[in-house]
């Protein structure tokens, strides 16, 4: 198993406060005989449609001095997931947690930004002082 990641419990938490409850810490992904962990899958139940909302949640600190290298680290291991999820477990999204001051730093480098729509990458921003989820982008 992998090191968490230093944001890892804001998320738990500010999952939890917005009404989440998480069933996977971490959730195996199992793709062609390899486990790769998730960090986070949660579940919400949506009272007008009557089921459940499945989600995983692949957090990232961007902690190091280049927002482009660890924005590309990240995406890799993102599609990486999307990929081994369209075909083992279809009915979860998956998201790349990213806080809030890493974010609007991505938001200063245009191609970054391309690449997430490009990607159909799904973002939440979250506040890791808060411990707060502040947006969720679904890049559809």
């Amino acid at each position: 198993m992998s090191a968490k990641d230093k944001y890892h419990e804001d998320v738990r938490i500010a999952l939890q406060k917005a009404n989440w409850i998480i069933t996977h810490d971490p959730y195996f992904l199992r793709l062609e005989g390899v486990n790769f962990p998730v960090d986070l899958g949660a579940e919400k139940m949506l009272a007008a449609e009557k089921a459940n909302q499945k989600i995983l949640v692949e957090v990232k600190s961007f902690i190091s001095e280049s927002i482009p290298n660890e924005f590309h680290t990240a995406l890799g291991q993102y599609l990486d997931y999307e990929t081994g999820l369209e075909e083992y477990d279809p009915q979860r999204e998956l998201f790349l947690a990213v806080p809030k001051t890493a974010f609007n730093k991505i938001k200063e480098i245009p191609i970054l930004m391309t690449v997430l729509r490009k990607y159909k990458v799904n973002i939440i921003v979250f506040d890791p002082f808060e411990k707060t989820l502040q947006q969720w982008i679904k890049n559809q």
